[in-house]
């Protein structure tokens, strides 16, 4: 009997070819990756979170899956949202994948710490999908990585005000996607109370936000917030019904009531929805925050956001979790290459500044914009006009408005009152593949923003898989060194058998200004950028 109760353990969670294990929510089985460092990880992809969120509950929270019967098949990667882009999509698209190296053997359950990573994308774009965000080098360490799908574009973030579409839906998306993890990770190996949420671009936003969201409050306990966050200059609008009747518009809706707005929205295709999001920018792919966040006040339901996340921070009231955040250090230089590539679209931002400035350097709805747009200029550009000579000081101006000051707010806001648990990056390692998509694969700026998700995770999409001879390996080694350390210990870098010569990464405060230049030497610095975001802080002041 007791031989037979061994077999049975060894088997529920077997470690072979068809992995399987048993969770709260059922049983899935999974299937087998190799990673270019002889790892093998098993991959539970295509998990539903949630149910489907179509007809009723479009627009609608997420509602959470229900336990299934048998076996789950978890051996294929899901559907991403719809999106103008990238396929396959679906609008039944809330799922996640859980990858790990070492599942739970009988009484033995490794528990190992547990990075849950929001995909970036300015809320309209990308997925969790292991073609995006391939586990290969971050699985290399001993950590369990969660990736999923949240609602995009109209149909994550669609705002009226009122009951009829509050708003936030793709970030309550994501709350429900961490519910399910503390839940059901111990099942994969995973420790449910040594979770790191993690996020790049938009994934960096929504981060800052699960920070001061009452939904988010103890689903994790640690915080990676990359080139963006909601700290920054942004207006944090109560709602975005002006975006919803230019919505309604573009797709042959009314626009007279919201009620009209969403029962014609709701029965419009998902990816007519979705691929309609050229009709809405105001000047060229700007701004590239369309559909936001925004503050609910509306009752009936959850709030996700309650107030300015600026203003809650200096109220206290966020989860005080140790938080590595940072950059990279050309973020937007690819954006600010486009426009002098581009005759007609620089002409037309020199002569029209002061119209265009807040849609572009994301302050559109500021009551002082023209007088702020007036003094960026200045400071930025001084009294030249814009032309191919001034790619560097509109690449600066681009990068600080773009994610570089929102990063660096937060960063300081944060660290005032938790002076000894932030840590501040600066990402400036430029190798051969970038996000930028540049004709061959030689980025001419960079490292633009989202290259640093290069060195995380294996992306088929911009560069081959890189292993231990790729003259790149270095950089993925450090990289991955640095967020599996912090995830175990709450600090970047922790001296292990002499393995870093890196001096000690010490925390940033308002009077040590530290910060880590990550590249092919990793260096302590300090007051990254100060004389420009002081401008900045002077122009949006607390």
């Amino acid at each position: 009997m007791l031989w037979l109760i061994a077999i049975i353990a060894i088997f529920s969670t077997c470690q072979c070819e068809n992995p399987q294990v048993s969770s709260p929510r059922g049983q899935y089985q999974g299937s087998l990756l190799k990673n270019s460092f002889g790892k093998t990880i098993f991959a539970f992809r295509g998990i539903r979170y949630a149910e489907a969120p179509i007809k009723e509950l479009r627009f609608k929270p997420p509602v959470p899956a229900k336990k299934h019967e048998g076996v789950y098949n978890a051996t294929e990667d899901a559907p991403a949202c719809p999106q103008p882009e990238i396929g396959p999509t679906n609008e039944d698209c809330l799922f996640l994948n859980v990858y790990s190296t070492k599942l739970p053997e009988g009484n033995e359950n490794p528990k190992r710490p547990v990075i849950v990573f929001i995909h970036q994308g300015d809320f309209y774009q990308y997925t969790g999908r292991s073609d995006w965000l391939g586990p290969q080098y971050l699985l290399n360490k001993d950590i369990v990585l969660v990736t999923f799908n949240y609602r995009l574009g109209t149909l994550g973030f669609l705002s009226t005000g009122d009951k009829e579409a509050p708003g936030n839906n793709g970030l309550k998306d994501q709350v429900e996607a961490l519910k399910w993890t503390k839940e059901n990770i111990e099942s994969f190996g995973g420790d449910p109370n040594n979770i790191t949420l993690a996020g790049n671009g938009a994934g960096g936003h929504s981060v800052s936000l699960h920070l001061v969201s009452p939904l988010s409050k103890g689903l994790f306990h640690k915080a990676i917030i990359s080139s963006s966050s909601g700290f920054g200059q942004y207006t944090v609008e109560r709602n975005q019904l002006d975006l919803a009747k230019r919505q309604a518009k573009a797709v042959g809706c009314p626009d007279d009531t919201s009620v009209n707005i969403v029962k014609c929205l709701r029965g419009k295709p998902a990816n007519e929805l979705a691929k309609s999001v050229n009709k809405l920018f105001e000047f060229g792919s700007d701004p590239i925050l369309l559909w936001k966040p925004v503050i609910e006040d509306v009752g009936g339901q959850e709030r996700f956001l309650t107030d300015h996340p600026v203003k809650l921070v200096l109220q206290g009231k966020f989860q005080e979790v140790p938080i590595l955040s940072g950059i990279t250090s050309d973020q937007f230089g690819d954006s600010a290459l486009a426009i002098t590539r581009n005759s007609e679209r620089l002409r037309q931002l020199d002569e029209e500044w002061q119209k265009l400035a807040p849609i572009v350097l994301l302050y559109e709805g500021n009551p002082q914009s023209n007088e702020i747009s007036k003094q960026l200029r200045a400071f930025y550009l001084g009294d030249k006009k814009l032309d191919n000579s001034t790619l560097v000081p509109l690449t600066n101006l681009y990068n600080d408005a773009r994610g570089g000051f929102a990063v660096d707010r937060g960063v300081k806001l944060i660290s005032a009152k938790l002076p000894q648990s932030v840590y501040y990056y600066l990402f400036s390692y430029k190798g051969q593949y970038s996000f930028q998509r540049p004709p061959g694969n030689n980025p001419s700026v960079g490292p633009v923003i989202y290259d640093d998700l290069i060195y995380l995770f294996y992306i088929p999409k911009i560069s081959p898989e890189i292993d231990v001879h790729h003259s790149h390996f270095k950089i993925v080694d450090k990289s991955t060194t640095l967020w599996s350390n912090f995830v175990t210990y709450g600090r970047p870098i922790i001296r292990l058998c002499g393995k870093f010569n890196y001096e000690p990464w010490h925390p940033y405060n308002h009077t040590s200004l530290y910060y880590f230049d990550i590249n092919d030497v990793v260096a302590l610095r300090k007051g990254l950028r100060a004389d420009r975001y002081a401008e900045w802080e002077k122009l949006f002041p607390l």
